[in-house]
């Protein structure tokens, strides 16, 4: 840790930025949700660090220890309750841990596995974010006075979906194994509902019918594989 870390992770809170001080280490792979957090931790106050994986998410842990994190259930190499477990029984604990899904019924395997709280995607409010947070925290963490609350939701540059467009593209050429489909439903199912793209949406949501159901799944890998292409090729996404 240089001087200039050190001296910001020693900064009392405010009531405008009652995260100052804090370093939220954010575990997501997708691009948009990484940029609306990172947002947010900038209108509040905190420090942010980022692993789009669990191995990159180890990585960071062997060097530093934040205050904060907050990890996406489904990852590309594996699941993120995993990390959850492990770091809510590991001593010492880290201050917060918080789950976060495009799916509102991992919720509960979230808590199960021994997180503070869980963020339904999309993570877009300032005070709901903040309130995740100051809520788990000690009192000595708590900022000094009434917060001064928002209700400001950030907006995260387009070209950020752009590139989780892009991702899921390289994963669907790369092969349709079972563990890519059900990769792919998770992470752009979170991102469509995070964009607000019912089309694209519906589109995952038949997609991962057909994978339970045991159905073809050729068609639909097709459809979706097209509705990908078609928003990459649009200017409205660039």
């Amino acid at each position: 840790m240089d001087g200039t870390e050190d001296l910001f992770l020693h900064q009392p809170a405010t009531a405008r930025r009652p995260l100052l001080g804090l370093t939220v280490l954010v575990v997501e792979d997708s691009r948009f949700a990484s940029e609306a957090i990172r947002l947010l931790c900038l209108r509040s106050g905190a420090r942010i660090r980022r692993a789009d994986s669990l191995s990159h998410a180890e990585r960071h842990l062997r060097i530093y220890r934040p205050c904060v994190m907050i990890v996406d259930v489904g990852l590309p190499d594996g699941s993120g309750l995993k990390l959850i477990n492990d770091m809510s029984s590991a001593v010492p604990r880290i201050d917060v841990i918080l789950g976060t899904s495009g799916d509102d019924t991992m919720a509960s395997q979230v808590m199960a596995n021994g997180a503070d709280g869980f963020l339904a995607k999309p993570v877009l409010s300032l005070s709901a974010f903040q309130d995740a947070i100051l809520s788990h925290l000690p009192q000595d963490r708590q900022p000094p006075g009434p917060r001064l609350l928002s209700d400001e939701e950030v907006q995260p540059d387009m070209i950020a979906f752009h590139d989780d467009l892009s991702h899921v593209a390289q994963v669907l050429d790369g092969g349709q194994e079972l563990a890519s489909i059900d990769y792919v439903t998770q992470f752009l199912g979170g991102v469509a509902r995070s964009v607000s793209d019912p089309d694209l949406g519906n589109a995952v949501d038949e997609l991962a019918l057909r994978r339970t159901n045991g159905e073809p799944l050729k068609p639909q890998i097709a459809l979706l594989a097209a509705l990908v292409q078609a928003r990459l090729a649009s200017a409205e996404f660039m």
